[in-house]
């Protein structure tokens, strides 16, 4: 799919599979389309029509150097929407993904959306304020900034182990799938992977929760070592205009 801005145009890829009522699924941070394997093969199964994209930066999608903000997202979002006339959508947030879906409510509204789902979401806010305590220090924050501008690959090579509470030998995660998930990542664009990083730490979403106005699932781990559960999801389903639900 071809989106083309004022500036520079992008291409969008995507994967459409199944029949029936719509699912689009939106990838975290730094991966693609490809960490949806499992579902993507679950939800056919079950009767939608899935589809999964990767973000402009990151898998086969183009690598554009500028306009990596939420609503530039949330564009290419609502364009692949229009290319492939989908209605009764129901959007899928994973991670940073999260963010797509509420900045999408805020500028396209809910014509096409019936329902939603924020999975271990940064929404509403990650960074820690005055009025957020228990979100992540902006020390921590930098870090992770400095650690992709000296040394990209290396912090990638630890961060997924992290991501997923990862221990050798238990149940879950294997270190396969920690292997799988580092190449899909290092192969992302350098300068994408900054840019969104700054994006998902900086950007405060609390004003735009009301504008999500259909049925939203939220799921988040309790134990979540990269967005806690209380900036988050509890902060998110207090927020939404309509009814959600939280399972953690």
């Amino acid at each position: 799919m071809k989106h083309s801005k004022e500036t520079e145009p992008v291409e969008i890829f995507y994967q459409d599979y199944g029949k029936g009522k719509p699912v689009i699924l939106i990838h975290g941070w730094p991966l693609s389309h490809q960490s949806w394997e499992g579902q993507i093969r679950t939800l056919v199964e079950e009767g939608f029509r899935v589809i999964a994209y990767d973000r402009r930066g990151f898998g086969k999608s183009s690598q554009p150097w500028e306009d990596y903000d939420y609503t530039t997202l949330a564009g290419d979002l609502h364009e692949l929407i229009l290319h492939l006339d989908l209605k009764d959508v129901t959007l899928v947030g994973f991670s940073m993904g999260g963010g797509e879906v509420v900045r999408y409510f805020t500028e396209f509204g809910a014509d096409r959306i019936s329902k939603a789902a924020l999975i271990s979401s940064i929404i509403p806010i990650v960074a820690q304020k005055d009025d957020n305590p228990e979100g992540v220090p902006q020390k921590a924050l930098d870090e992770i900034l400095a650690a992709l501008k000296a040394d990209r690959i290396g912090f990638l090579k630890g961060f997924h182990a992290n991501f997923y509470n990862y221990k050798k030998g238990a149940a879950g995660v294997s270190e396969a799938n920690l292997d799988f998930d580092f190449s899909v990542a290092s192969h992302a664009s350098p300068h994408a992977t900054i840019k969104t990083a700054e994006v998902w730490a900086g950007t405060d979403f609390r004003s735009e929760l009301k504008n999500v106005t259909v049925p939203t699932l939220i799921v988040h781990g309790a134990d979540d070592n990269i967005v806690p559960y209380k900036t988050s999801a509890e902060q998110a389903e207090s927020g939404f205009a309509t009814k959600s639900w939280t399972i953690f």
